[in-house]
């Protein structure tokens, strides 16, 4: 009698064919790199086989997207799934389905030369409307001949070893151990299958996206090795692609909004180390000294700490953030690049170059650390550092004492801030690190030894803003004992707001308040600015406060500039938002649906639409040349200064 449990048994065969399609993936990722290895200059081979290992995370995705319905046809338990007609069927939906994804990825062997990045699902927008893309088609099939010989060869493979493997129905087994080994094994499937298809099975990771990808690379270039052109794709789909506008010609254009930014300065550089604190849902109006006449000024706040270091540093009587998410704060602030309506680390253009502040003080010298207490991978977060240049990325993989993690989210902040610290007095000079808190997360808990310490209010989260504000006084009172701190530039901000308790924050302009602070020890670097800041600003203002002379793209502006009308822009939604002369502009499809002045009309109630015609049509034209230009850059992948060919 044949043991039916390996003797060919159908899950068995299952595993092989589905092994069968990854080594095939990993085939067209070798083959990609040898098609475009001039593109890759550098990449040395340990490296790359880091790259292969990286890649075997998003092919079994895709594989097991792909599959979905051949694996669903194998795993059920009918006896009908050993009759030939059922087999031949099965080999088909094969065939065609992985046929397919394999020609897919055989076609970016070719389009990445042209746009830098794997294929995503704005390409069959791209071509939707050209009349003779057959002809143009089978004129690549000749021009590129290799890739089309590769992709043919490819499919040989498939065919041949898919053969050589066939399911054999059991004999002579016993009815009861079959049917039961078989319905216990659907179950196992289907979580082996969830598992596979979102990259993990952690509560702290996201279903991988296009953007993890860097973290297999040293290089952001290298990424579209990682992937493979159906993940790429899938991933996209669904995701509202950005629409090329030409409002303005290129004069009228570069007059209203120009992200590149060329310096001026006539000093030398200043290698001074810089710390960006981003807070996890700390509102600004959670912070008494930013709201002096909230609650006819009787309002003190939850930030004791905070209050105290905007006595000495610089800030602005309006600061907006330019999202509502965690992973719309980090490219904002590490990077100048806001998320309009889809979060850029998962939209279609999420692997584009850019230069992040990390790569840009790269050229100058810099090391640079990026610190989340969570678990590394949580949200993307080691992913984006990457492609915005950090060195390193300090997660709770790399934190000695497993005993502080709260349980959920990651380590307290108190004891992550002062591992922060500590870290930071190792770092050579002049180094730039950023650190990203945790504990300010629902479940709104502190630490036991805290219970009934800090100031509570009518949210849930206000007892822990105090705690980590608490946290962060910690945190200077251990590093202002340093030598370097005295040479530090710190810059403190949230990613974003929370619960609001005050109907004066319940609206498009409040509900993104959230504070902005630049702080330097000892220099006069103070005071209370009279103008809009914005996340993406915090980039370039570093850059010019350390007078950086190379050109850079930047969608933010230098806050230390007075010389040009301040101004903010986000989305909510489908709705574009404009804050600038003390109003803010609310659009939707390039048409204006609200005008408001948010000093004078705390709860946005009486719309200004027609009443202020030269101010709207200002602000409607400054907003239009913003999503012109926000569109058109990420479209062209035209996010950094390339040096001419």
């Amino acid at each position: 009698m044949k043991n039916w449990v390996f003797s060919r048994n159908i899950f068995v065969v299952l595993i092989y064919r589905i092994l069968l399609i990854m080594v095939l993936f990993t085939l067209c990722r070798i083959g990609f790199f040898l098609f475009n290895f001039k593109m890759f200059p550098g990449l040395t081979t340990g490296q790359f086989f880091t790259i292969l290992r990286g890649g075997l995370t998003f092919d079994i995705s895709a594989v097991v997207y792909i599959n979905m319905l051949f694996i669903l046809l194998h795993i059920i338990p009918l006896e009908i799934r050993y009759k030939d007609v059922y087999q031949s069927i099965l080999k088909y939906i094969f065939f065609i389905t992985n046929g397919f994804a394999i020609a897919m990825n055989g076609m970016d062997f070719v389009y990445y030369r042209f746009v830098d990045k794997r294929a995503t699902a704005d390409v069959f927008k791209t071509f939707e409307h050209d009349t003779n893309n057959t002809k143009v088609f089978f004129r690549f099939l000749i021009d590129y001949w290799p890739a089309t010989l590769f992709t043919f060869f490819v499919w040989f493979l498939m065919v041949y070893l898919y053969k050589k493997v066939k399911v054999e129905k059991p004999v002579n087994v016993n009815k009861l151990g079959y049917y039961s080994v078989n319905i216990l094994m659907i179950p196992l499937v289907i979580a082996l299958v969830i598992g596979a298809a979102r990259g993990g099975y952690k509560h702290s990771t996201r279903p991988i996206t296009i953007s993890n990808a860097a973290r297999y690379v040293d290089s952001p270039r290298d990424v579209a090795i990682v992937l493979n052109t159906p993940f790429s794709i899938f991933r996209t789909f669904g995701k509202k692609p950005l629409v090329r506008y030409n409002f303005y010609d290129d004069k009228k254009l570069n007059e209203l909004y120009n992200p590149l930014h060329v310096p001026v300065n006539t000093k030398p550089f200043n290698n001074q180390n810089v710390v960006i604190i981003i807070l996890e849902s700390f509102a600004r109006e959670y912070i008494g000294s930013l709201n002096p006449n909230l609650e006819g000024g009787t309002y003190k706040g939850y930030t004791p700490f905070i209050d105290s270091l905007i006595n000495v540093s610089l800030t602005f009587d309006v600061s907006i953030a330019n999202g509502k998410k965690s992973i719309d704060a980090m490219p904002s602030v590490l990077a100048s690049v806001p998320s309009l309506e889809t979060p850029y680390t998962i939209s279609h253009y999420a692997n584009n170059q850019i230069n992040g502040i990390a790569e840009l003080l790269k050229k100058k010298g810099y090391y640079s650390a990026y610190f989340h207490g969570a678990p590394n991978g949580s949200m993307g977060f080691d992913s984006f550092t990457k492609m915005a240049g950090f060195d390193d990325y300090i997660g709770l993989n790399q934190y000695p004492n497993k005993a502080d993690f709260d349980g959920i989210w990651g380590v307290w902040d108190e004891p992550f801030f002062k591992f922060f610290g500590e870290k930071l007095s190792t770092f050579k000079q002049p180094f730039i690190a950023s650190i990203f808190s945790v504990s300010s997360h629902h479940p709104f808990k502190v630490p036991e030894k805290y219970a009934g310490k800090f100031k509570k209010g009518p949210a849930p989260i206000l007892e822990v803003i105090g705690y980590s504000d608490f946290a962060l006084r910690e945190l200077f009172d251990q590093i202002s004992k340093t030598p370097w701190y005295k040479n530090t530039l710190f810059v403190l901000t949230a990613d974003h707001t929370n619960e609001s308790v005050h109907k004066e924050f319940q609206n498009n302009f409040g509900a993104y308040c959230v504070p902005i602070i630049f702080f330097k020890p000892g220099s006069d670097l103070k005071g209370f600015k009279h103008r809009i800041a914005q996340q993406i600003d915090i980039m370039p203002t570093i850059l010019s406060y350390l007078n950086y002379d190379e050109p850079y793209i930047a969608f933010g502006n230098n806050l230390l500039d007075d010389s040009y009308e301040s101004y903010a822009f986000n989305t909510n939604g489908s709705t574009y938002n404009l804050y600038m002369k003390d109003h803010i502009l609310e659009m939707i499809d390039n048409k204006p649906v609200g005008l408001y002045n948010y000093k004078n009309d705390l709860f946005l109630e009486n719309s200004l639409i027609g009443k202020e015609p030269e101010l709207e049509s200002q602000m409607i034209e400054k907003l239009k040349a913003i999503i012109q230009t926000y569109n058109s850059r990420l479209i062209d992948n035209n996010m950094v200064v390339r040096k001419p060919k």
